[in-house]
């Protein structure tokens, strides 16, 4: 397996880093593109800008060619194709003359770490603005007089008849029930915020998919974060709450530093469950954050009415390190050992998924066991230990607990809970 994870740690660092990705436009496609190249079974979807999505709007398709701002002189101070952070996201077309103190209201950076050129966005207003490092920033308020003129070019484009695309694998199993794997391909050049997520879900399809048989269906998305997944949502809700019996949000997942989680709404369902043990399992010490910190797209999964079992896999939470949504976040942070860490406990989560059954009562209220030959047809004071274990079994059996978790309620061992939902399926009264 390190091979691969050499692979795809590669691609991650040679062909997606260097690409300008944003919620929507070329740099998405492109991504997408190069992840098909690797699984051609990589469905990729478009959704058209102004589109309705519950609450939200899809917007315009941005595209940028090219955004520098040059001196009196001539001189480009801050150029786009040197380093793509240098452009606030999605800010307008702008070709223009203006003086210093102008531009420097347009200059965003980070006077706490002088060297890092900030990540910032403009996604649903319009705006256009640079990001430098603060070294940079004092060099030019220190260099040029208040009075001096820079030209201010942005070659980007905002297409209201655009689209958002997105990408979907899903992995045939056994069953239709099914496991999520989420993660997201809407930033520029970071490498554990935004290209952790995508190379350890490309290791896990291409472990995955090399199984003779899955017992439960996968389904990998690569999403634009937030909008992207509540319109994913809002096109697969009803499917989603009817298959998924678990997954993961996977994010800044790459780095060696720390291994973390943020467990769902309310840290109950079999995805919680599962990744508990997968840490277990793999005897890795792990910092669990609260729901009340959310900040990915753990938001929209597990919001009411959607109420999908989703929890979220990190190494570093996003946030939690100081290179987040800087220039500083890089393939020096992230690295092979990173990654495979992130992968071993994915991969293990997953697989206990995988092999949980969860069985689910057919019968509403107390269903009519004489007729099926599963109840004594004459009274008496006590039904046989079989038909209380039988009852018991189907009491529990609401689509919450495991096979595991149920032998423990009912207090029967494991191989007798086992024949007793063999005996309940039998006779079709679980699924």
């Amino acid at each position: 397996m390190h091979s691969r994870i050499k692979k795809y740690y590669d691609i991650g660092k040679i062909k997606l880093y260097p690409i300008c990705r944003s919620l929507t436009g070329n740099g998405t496609r492109e991504t997408l593109k190069i992840i098909k190249n690797n699984f051609p079974k990589l469905k990729i979807f478009k959704e058209k800008s102004g589109k309705r999505v519950f609450d939200w709007k899809i917007p315009p398709e941005w595209n940028i060619q090219n955004a520098f701002v040059l001196d009196k002189s001539g001189k480009k101070i801050i150029d786009f194709k040197k380093n793509n952070l240098h452009l606030v996201g999605y800010s307008v077309p702008i070709n223009k003359v203006i003086k210093r103190d102008e531009l420097i209201k347009h200059l965003h950076s980070l006077p706490k770490q002088p060297k890092a050129i900030p990540y910032v966005t403009s996604y649903y207003k319009k705006y256009w603005g640079f990001c430098v490092s603060d070294i940079n920033k004092k060099i030019i308020i220190r260099k040029y007089h208040k009075n001096d003129k820079f030209k201010i070019v942005i070659k980007s484009s905002l297409n209201s008849h655009g689209y958002l695309n997105y990408g979907e694998l899903v992995l045939k199993g056994n069953s239709q029930k099914e496991i999520l794997i989420s993660t997201y391909i809407c930033h520029p050049s970071m490498a554990n915020n935004e290209l952790s997520g995508p190379i350890v879900s490309m290791c896990l399809i291409d472990y995955f998919k090399r199984m003779k048989q899955l017992e439960k269906t996968l389904r990998f998305i690569f999403i634009p974060e937030t909008i992207g997944s509540i319109t994913y949502l809002s096109k697969n809700l009803e499917k989603l709450k009817k298959n998924i019996i678990g997954g993961y949000n996977l994010s800044c997942i790459g780095d060696e530093r720390n291994y973390s989680c943020m467990f769902s709404k309310y840290n109950n369902t079999q995805a919680d469950k599962a990744l508990r043990l997968a840490y277990k399992k793999l005897k890795i010490k792990y910092k669990s954050y609260s729901f009340l910190k959310r900040g990915s797209d753990e938001r929209q999964y597990c919001s009411p009415s959607v109420d999908l079992p989703i929890a979220s896999i990190f190494r570093t939470k996003y946030g939690e390190y100081p290179e987040y949504h800087t220039s500083l976040d890089n393939f020096k942070l992230v690295t092979k050992k990173g990654i495979l860490g992130g992968f071993n406990v994915s991969k293990k989560a997953i697989e206990i998924l995988l092999k949980t059954s969860i069985p689910k009562n057919r019968i509403i209220c107390e269903p009519q066991m004489g007729k099926r030959n599963l109840y004594p047809n004459l009274s008496i004071k006590q039904p046989k230990n079989e038909t209380r274990n039988l009852m018991n079994f189907l009491q529990y059996a609401d689509g919450k607990n495991s096979l595991e978790e149920i032998s423990k309620l009912i207090k029967l061992n494991f191989n007798k809970t086992k024949r007793v939902y063999d005996q309940l399926k039998k006779n079709n009264l679980v699924d």
